[in-house]
Formats: structure tokens, C-alpha cells, sequence
């Protein structure tokens, strides 16, 4: 055991340039994530590769107690997930959504920008009383401009919060319709396999079978936030 840890100092990555410093200071100051063109405008020198900075710096957080993250090209430092249960509160804080909201959030993550109608029309059944406000609320939708239809109804798609709090860095890292069938979370001999999977998030595709499949991916996302609850 060395002096420093004995005496409970940590010690700080070294070999440092004065530029990598001021990036690390930045991004451990910072309230939220940080983007490439935030951290170049804040340092002294301009004429630098950030990139590489916060590739090296990531590096050399990589096996420390806390890692250098970068969830939809922003970066901010995080505690990683095999700590998780150190930062548990004593007191149980119950958050759970409601079915409709699970729901209603699975159909805008495969299926955004969607408008309102269109989700009531996949789910087969009107909205509940504030089902789409409280995913609002908890800034993981948002609006998205307006349909170019009659009564140019608002779409919705989800956020940058959406990725982070669900520890997802795009939305092409999300399941595919074969790894939701692999998992058991949906039939995918009777699913149009275009409504899921990588690149396929920003194009409409109406779904003409009439099949909840919402519904089955109720447990992938309630796992989810139930180890959020827990951490």
C-alpha cells in the first residue's frame, strides 16, 4: 500500500499536458455532459485535437472509480455500473410508470418522429390522462416539429435524457427485432422486422397487424427502470 493510500489521497492521472488538465477540470466541474465544441471553446489553446484528449483521458479513467463516458457525443464522467450498489439510498424512493407510459414510450423510441394520433392508433386504445405529459416531464420525449398532413398534428421523438438515464450511447444500440424474439420479449416469426433495428428509427412505417407487441417490451424497460431505482 502506498503513502497516498494510506493517507486516503487520490491520486490523479499523471503526465498530463496543461490543455488535457483544463479538459479534465471542465468535465469534472461540469453540472451536464459536455459537447466537443463546449470544450473547445472553453480551453486556452484552440489549434488542439479534443478528440484525442478525451479518447486518452478515457483511457486512463477506464480502470479507476470513476469512468469518462460519451452518451450522444457528449461527455461527462460517471461512477461505472458494477459500483452502482455503493451509491444506493437508504430510503426506498418508488418511481414507476404505468403501463400506458411504457408503452407509449416503446412506440416513439421505434417509431419516432410519430405524432399522438399514430400512437393511439398502434396501441389500439385512446391516451390516458397524462400518459405522453409525464414522459414529458421526465424529458425523455419531446416535440419534433409538425407533420406535413392536414391539422399538422405535433410529433414526438425521444431526448438526449432518454440515452443517458437509460445508459444508451445511440439509438441503434437498442434491440432488434431478432434479439427481442431471442429474449422472449416478442414473437418476431408474426413482426415486420422494418419497424425495428439499426437505421430504421427516423422513417414512418405503419404497422397494418393489429398485434399489442408493445406490451412485451413492458418488461425490458420496467427491468430497467426497476435496477435504476436500485442504484
Amino acid at each position: 500500500m502506498t503513502k497516498s493510500e494510506k493517507n486516503n489521497v487520490l491520486n490523479f492521472p499523471s503526465n498530463l499536458s496543461q490543455t488535457e488538465k483544463e479538459v479534465e477540470a471542465l468535465l469534472f466541474a461540469a453540472a451536464e455532459p459536455l459537447d466537443i465544441e463546449t470544450i473547445q471553446a472553453k480551453i486556452t489553446k484552440k489549434n488542439v485535437n479534443v478528440i484525442k484528449i478525451l479518447e486518452k483521458l478515457k483511457n486512463l479513467y477506464s480502470n479507476r472509480g470513476i469512468n469518462l463516458v460519451s452518451i450522444s457525443n457528449k461527455w461527462s464522467f460517471r461512477t461505472p455500473q458494477n459500483f452502482s450498489y455503493l451509491m444506493s439510498n437508504q430510503k426506498t424512493i418508488e418511481k414507476k410508470l404505468s403501463k400506458a407510459a411504457i408503452e407509449t414510450l416503446a412506440i416513439i423510441v421505434y417509431h419516432q418522429p410519430v405524432t399522438r394520433g399514430e400512437i393511439e392508433e398502434i396501441r389500439g386504445v385512446a391516451f390516458g390522462t397524462n400518459t405522453l405529459e409525464i414522459l414529458m416531464e421526465l424529458n425523455w420525449v419531446k416535440p419534433h416539429g409538425r407533420k406535413d398532413v392536414p391539422g399538422k398534428p405535433i410529433q414526438y421523438i425521444t431526448t438526449d435524457d432518454f440515452l443517458s438515464h437509460f445508459n444508451i450511447q445511440n439509438l441503434s444500440d437498442l434491440p432488434t427485432v431478432d434479439e427481442l424474439g431471442s429474449a422472449g420479449l416478442i414473437d418476431s416469426s408474426n413482426i415486420d422486422s422494418n419497424i425495428f433495428g439499426t437505421g430504421k428509427f427516423f422513417k414512418e412505417k405503419q404497422n397494418e397487424k393489429k398485434e399489442d407487441i408493445y406490451s412485451n417490451i413492458d418488461e425490458m424497460l420496467s427491468s430497467t427502470l426497476k435496477n435504476d431505482d436500485n442504484s
